[in-house]
């Protein structure tokens, strides 16, 4: 795997913000255990960076997310897509999806391309329909080697879960190296195969944005029982960090649910309250018309 390349992002929203933060904090942070424990025995493979953002307003308000510490490391453009690309090693496209063929149509992209890592963040697009976009003729040497990368919000912690396309066998092994290397520093990775990427891609973005809503709705209900809000999110945040190890022991939701429900307990009570209303059921319709959407766009 390389070193010392330089990672360039095309559109660095709110997700390609999240990812970029993540990895900064993750691996050049005065405090990490990487910086602090291996730096001088393992190289990195990114070492530079570049963001590029659809409008100077949008690299305004990213510059203001950027730790101090690591200023010297990121160079913060906007409208400057192909001189982002002639400059970057890997690049990661996080514009919206929509975008994708004007950004990829532009004088110069097929050129700035030229058998370079280009690591799709967007919902629907395929790696090969971007490919194409890029560089029409499928013959040609200096084809991208484009891969899917899907993370959410959870990078700016460490803790995405990101899903990975399984790379067609022409990627070089070092591309799929590093592809790795940077969402496994964001948080956890999985290869799925391209069936399975477009329901993943919905659940992983899901996860994050519909178990808001119950969440508020219990916070809810204990300030209308008498609550602070700050104390009852405090109980909320630590049943589920204890929720998400005792489901990752192996044990299944519904004997989760069992355990806990005692004969004419409180428990019981609020499960049925949530069955009769149900809630279940909408979450799996949410999922399934989700993924409707999106095969509507791919």
């Amino acid at each position: 795997m390389a070193s010392e390349q330089t990672l360039g992002f095309i559109g660095c929203g709110n997700m390609g913000g999240a990812v970029l933060n993540g990895l900064l904090n993750s691996t050049f942070s005065s405090s990490s255990t990487e910086t602090t424990e291996t730096t001088e025995t393992t190289p990195k493979p990114i070492t530079r960076f570049i963001a590029c953002t659809k409008t100077a307003a949008s690299a305004a308000r990213l510059q203001t997310k950027i730790a101090p510490e690591h200023e010297q490391l990121i160079k913060i453009v906007s409208n400057q897509t192909v001189q982002t690309m002639q400059e970057s090693d890997i690049i990661i496209l996080g514009c919206k999806p929509f975008m994708a063929e004007a950004v990829l149509s532009e004088p110069g992209v097929r050129e700035a391309l030229s058998n370079k890592l280009v690591i799709s963040m967007l919902a629907g697009p395929t790696c090969s329909t971007l490919t194409l976009l890029i560089n029409p003729d499928p013959n040609s040497a200096d084809q991208p080697h484009v891969m899917k990368a899907i993370p959410n919000m959870g990078a700016q912690f460490g803790q995405s879960m990101t899903i990975i396309e399984t790379p067609a066998p022409t990627i070089p092994e070092s591309m799929v190296a590093a592809t790795e290397w940077i969402f496994k520093h964001v948080g956890a990775v999985k290869y799925l195969g391209s069936e399975q990427i477009g329901l993943a891609t919905v659940l992983v973005g899901a996860t994050m944005a519909t178990l808001t809503l119950p969440i508020e709705g219990l916070l809810d209900g204990c300030v209308a029982e008498g609550f602070k809000r700050a104390d009852a999110m405090e109980l909320v945040l630590q049943g589920i960090r204890g929720l998400s190890a005792v489901l990752e022991s192996g044990q299944h939701p519904a004997a989760v649910r069992e355990s806990i429900s005692s004969p004419r307990g409180c428990t019981i009570q609020t499960l049925l309250s949530l069955e009769k209303a149900g809630t279940r059921s909408d979450f799996a319709e949410a999922i399934v018309r989700g993924n409707t959407h999106l095969k509507e766009k791919m």
